[in-house]
């Protein structure tokens, strides 16, 4: 009898692992062709639009629905975020090659610049784009600080 129930229990393992591996087996690119599919944090994130208490629509991070920012200190296609300054407000990035899109409320226009280590950081209308490390959840907005604000669309 315990021996049937061993060979029984290796059965069962056996087939758990075989589902999971053809779970896992599946290409990325099986998934990427579905217009329906989620953002994976592989693929280009969309920035949207996001109601945000009295601050009204601003800008957030598709693949994760965090606030973007601008920094003053930035011009038009050059980030001055550079050191410190990068670590505690890390830029919005996209894979080499990726192109950013714009969800249902985005009007201006976004684009890409390379930075130093060589990064592709999301602009939007010229101007780059960054988190602010201390924001935990979507809809925080803790980075409102002198020379840093939220991007309206």
């Amino acid at each position: 009898m315990l021996m049937y129930a061993r060979v029984r229990w290796v059965g069962v393992g056996l087939f758990v692992s075989a589902v999971m591996a053809a779970c896992g087996s599946q290409s990325p690119s099986s998934s990427s062709n579905s217009a329906t599919a989620t953002p994976s944090p592989s693929a280009t994130p969309v920035v949207m639009t996001k109601m945000v208490g009295s601050e009204g629509n601003i800008l957030v991070a598709g693949s994760n629905g965090m606030t973007v920012y601008n920094f003053s200190k930035d011009t038009a296609g050059v980030s001055n975020c550079k050191g410190a300054c990068i670590t505690n407000w890390p830029a919005l990035t996209v894979p080499s090659g990726q192109t950013p899109t714009g969800g249902s409320g985005v009007t201006g226009q976004l684009g890409t610049i390379t930075r130093d280590d060589g990064t592709l950081q999301v602009t939007y209308n010229g101007l780059p784009l960054y988190f602010f490390h201390s924001d935990a959840a979507p809809g925080d907005i803790k980075g409102k600080y002198t020379n840093w604000s939220l991007v309206k669309p």
